[in-house]
């Protein structure tokens, strides 16, 4: 490897996010986790050889103090790597009125890359397959009146997808990249369910690949030259027409300048 990258991980603390740290440590990068859990995150920063910066993304003034305390303890991010996802099994809205996965998964990367844009040089998006399943409503989408146990993971991935070419445009100035990957079916806590549901997920994980073979196409993207691109695994792909819609792409946009209080 030429160069060793300070690596920002969201979510790093478990799942896919761990690996991710894990395997770009191992490459010789100098890897920061972010997590809201500070026994959980400390431990995995120390288990994988990185650095440990305790946030939460689940409120904009939570998200607000993260990106704060990310910028204290990385003044240049060469990647942020946006990997903290939930998916809800049922609707809950935090303290600002989103539905907490719509929140999580779409608004707070949009925060987090606008509050840290000075100090970065690329974003890597991880990104889900099921985007192609979504059906982004504007006007419901985001409070949960639309909420389905299954589906609403897929719309908040397709809103967040769709800010990517629209990252790559508004950073063409200021040279920062974006791309977002999906990094396979994996097994990680991201699916967990109780009760019937709960029982045929385990068992079809059986059949899913491992978390470390996930990380490999993200720490892949870490130093790549392009931007505004979307792989699944380790191919680049056009994206669906329903990721396409520009129209769809810069309302959500607007809607979330304006839900997170940026000029």
């Amino acid at each position: 490897m030429s160069e060793s990258l300070n690596v920002v991980v969201t979510g790093g603390n478990r799942g896919v996010g761990r690996a991710v740290a894990e395997e770009a440590a191992r490459r010789g990068h100098r890897v920061t986790i972010v997590a809201r859990r500070p026994d959980e995150g400390a431990a995995a920063a120390r288990e994988t050889g990185a650095s440990f910066v305790p946030g939460d993304l689940s409120t904009l003034g939570t998200t607000r103090a993260a990106a704060a305390a990310i910028a204290e303890a990385v003044p240049v991010i060469d990647v942020l790597v946006h990997n903290a996802a939930l998916w809800p099994t049922h609707r809950v809205l935090n303290e600002d009125g989103f539905e907490q996965s719509f929140f999580t998964n779409h608004l707070a990367p949009f925060l987090l890359n606008h509050l840290l844009e000075g100090r970065l040089r690329r974003v890597v998006q991880v990104s889900a397959a099921l985007y192609v399943m979504g059906r982004v409503d504007p006007d419901r989408t985001p409070t949960g009146d639309d909420f389905s146990p299954t589906k609403t993971y897929a719309n908040t991935k397709l809103a967040n997808l769709l800010m990517v070419p629209l990252f790559a445009e508004h950073w063409t100035e200021a040279g920062i990249t974006i791309d977002a990957v999906h990094p396979g079916v994996l097994r990680t806590g991201l699916t967990d369910r109780g009760g019937l549901q709960g029982l045929i997920l385990k068992t079809a994980k059986r059949t899913f690949k491992s978390a470390e073979s996930g990380a490999k196409p993200v720490v892949d993207l870490l130093a790549s030259e392009g931007t505004g691109r979307y792989f699944n695994t380790h191919k680049q792909r056009p994206l669906k027409p329903v990721a396409r819609d520009t129209s769809l792409a810069h309302r959500l946009w607007a809607d979330a300048q304006k839900a997170t209080n940026l000029p």
